[in-house]
């Protein structure tokens, strides 16, 4: 180990940045950040940096000249950030002199310390470093970490802090104070700090070292949106939850490859529907959550796309909420938006459509009986989930009701994975295109001027290295 790892407390402490530009401005906000009394001298500041000492009117100063050997005395911590490598050396020399901490930007030989990259989760901070051997390699690092770390962690540690004294009081041996963090930092406490219910949070705290006998043994459901098919595209709390749950609940759009993110010891089952065949009735899928909850398990609902559009999420925490089960919702992206994006139609655009309208291709009874001169209203886009089997009816009654036969449309067809495939017709040819091109579900619909701008604005070109029968049995439950 070449360098000692260590975190220095630099609240009212002078320090010292020599330099006025770019490189200056980045280490004079962290300084000040860190509760520093910063001193800047430069001949000539960059507006950015002048603009940030302007937020720190009584903790930062700037002396507008070069730098002056006797300028290092008296300061606790020096960066020099020059592009004058000469100075830059003389600061270091002075500064090692005086035996002062000092870091020169791009100079790791004549650096006394070095500075990481770093997450900041106040109040935890982590640090990496290679040893000013590769800096990129460190922000990469970094922005891993990053997606794998909550960003109310600080808020986690924060509260923990506030009951140290409370815990140490309830229990005198430091083996069970010990064990009883690790429990808690492992239960239901983090879920309720990360989903933002810090009040709860505190309150199930207060039950633990009050009354631990009864604190309630129920576990919880995270109702997870999967996206629309891109494991990319699922959402850092996403892949958090999968990680954790004791049980996953999926259905039958969350294609295998997000299934294999999920805990590998998690149990695995398949509630998937389709049109006239439902391996699991919705009322049962409901009753299933609360059964497993009350079962003290972590149970992971993953669901296609996003759990409130069109996803029957909200019936099934509606019978969470009835039954006092804890649950929290990650939004998904929407197969509108995944579809289209990657299908390079935007749904809105200020020369083709002004709203955007999202509808079922069937409704719970089985029909389309949907409004359909809201529907056919011009300069729009609408978009139909579930729309396959009724694309007759769906043509057929907005051009009834005034829509263009001749309007733009597309159909987007297993969207975001590598077996893309759009096609482009008009509304009144979409039912034949379907028939041609042997159309699957599950497929999105999108109807209006915006369409246009597919052949402009297409981006995505899957190389398809799995054939799309495999997709297909990718959906299907897996024994």
């Amino acid at each position: 180990m070449k360098r000692y790892p260590m975190f220095m407390c630099l609240q009212n402490r002078p320090c010292l940045v020599v330099g006025g530009g770019k490189v200056a401005l980045r280490k004079a906000e962290s300084l000040l950040q860190s509760g520093a009394q910063l001193k800047i001298i430069a001949p000539q500041l960059d507006h950015e940096l002048a603009d940030l000492l302007n937020q720190y009117p009584h903790q930062a100063t700037w002396q507008a000249r070069e730098f002056q050997d006797q300028d290092i005395a008296g300061h606790y911590l020096i960066i020099a950030a020059t592009n004058q490598r000469a100075v830059n050396a003389r600061v270091a020399e002075l500064a090692d002199q005086q035996q002062i901490p000092v870091n020169v930007v791009d100079n790791q030989a004549a650096c006394s310390f070095i500075l990481p990259s770093v997450v900041d989760r106040s109040p935890v901070m982590i640090a990496v470093s290679t040893g000013g051997a590769s800096p990129v390699l460190a922000r990469q690092l970094r922005m891993k970490l990053e997606t794998m770390i909550p960003s109310s962690c600080g808020q986690l540690a924060a509260i923990t802090e506030e009951y140290r004294d409370q815990v140490k009081q309830r229990f005198a041996d430091p083996e069970q104070r010990k064990q009883f963090w690790e429990q808690t930092l492992r239960g239901p406490f983090v879920e309720l700090v990360y989903a933002g219910n810090s009040q709860a949070a505190r309150q199930l705290l207060d039950e633990m070292l009050t009354q631990p006998s009864r604190v309630s043994t129920v576990g919880e459901v995270y109702l997870v949106g999967a996206g629309p098919g891109d494991p990319d595209l699922l959402t850092f709390r996403a892949l958090r939850l999968m990680q954790q749950a004791d049980v996953m609940v999926y259905d039958r759009l969350v294609a295998k490859s997000i299934l294999d993110m999920a805990s590998q010891t998690a149990e695995r089952i398949y509630v998937g529907k389709e049109k006239a065949n439902h391996a699991v009735p919705q009322e049962g899928i409901n009753a299933l959550l609360v059964r497993l909850a009350k079962q003290g398990k972590r149970v992971l609902r993953l669901k296609g796309g996003d759990p409130f559009i069109f996803g029957r999420g909200g019936e099934e925490i509606e019978t969470l909420a009835e039954n006092g089960i804890p649950f929290q919702v990650v939004p998904g992206i929407t197969a509108a938006s995944g579809c289209a994006s990657y299908a390079g139609i935007p749904l809105t655009h200020r020369d083709y459509a002004q709203s955007c309208t999202f509808a079922t291709g069937h409704l719970k009874n089985g029909t389309i009986d949907l409004d359909w001169e809201k529907l056919a209203q011009p300069r729009q886009t609408v978009v139909f989930y579930m729309g396959l089997t009724g694309i007759e009816v769906i043509s057929r009654e907005l051009i009834k009701h005034g829509t263009p036969s001749e309007l733009p449309a597309a159909l987007i067809e297993q969207g975001t994975t590598r077996n893309q495939r759009v096609h482009i017709g008009t509304l009144a040819s979409l039912p034949e295109l379907v028939k041609q091109r042997s159309v699957r579900a599950p497929t999105l619909t999108i109807v209006g001027e915006v369409v246009k701008l597919h052949e402009k604005l297409q981006w995505y070109q899957p190389e398809r290295h799995v054939a799309a029968s495999e997709f297909s049995r990718n959906l299907e439950p897996q024994e």
